[in-house]
């Protein structure tokens, strides 16, 4: 008798169990965002202080340099910085002292404004409208809510 009581007890443990399990279908709502901003990055470069042979390649250098620096300020915008920072201290007297930044990120979609050269300095702004940005990745993550939950 103990034994069938034991089975018994198992048995309904058993399907307990199981049935705290819910199938669910869930459907979501997608959110489009109620406004996007626009992220301007001007970028510099010395023409003379760049490598090359002549005038030319001075100033083809200093355009892409220009381009580099207004995308890196673009990162910093959207991703942020790292930085790290020390000073070494010895004999109450500060030896090293030494600051570090570091940027890293994808941008995609933006846009060369302008890109000129003023004196001995070549200038490139750049813009990122975030709502390109949005319709180029829309297609691979969608931002969403829960709109309904069915449990089975």
């Amino acid at each position: 008798m103990r034994v069938i009581t034991l089975l018994i007890t198992l048995c309904c443990l058993t399907l307990s169990g199981c049935s705290s399990v819910f199938d669910k279908h869930v459907e979501y709502k997608y959110v489009e965002p109620n406004n996007y901003p626009t992220l301007k990055a001007v970028g510099y470069a010395p023409i003379s202080l760049q490598q090359g042979s002549n005038s030319s390649q001075k100033q083809l250098m200093a355009i892409k340099a220009s381009k580099l620096e207004a995308y890196r300020e673009l990162t910093e915008q959207v991703y942020g910085q790292q930085i790290t920072a020390g000073t070494t201290v010895e004999g109450s007297i500060a030896k090293d002292d030494y600051l570090q930044s570091k940027v890293h990120g994808i941008i995609k979609g933006a846009q060369i404004i302008k890109t000129y050269a003023v004196n001995d300095t070549y200038i490139t702004e750049l813009e990122l409208n975030m709502k390109r940005v949005h319709d180029l990745y829309i297609g691979e993550i969608k931002p969403r809510e829960v709109k309904k939950v069915t449990y089975y």
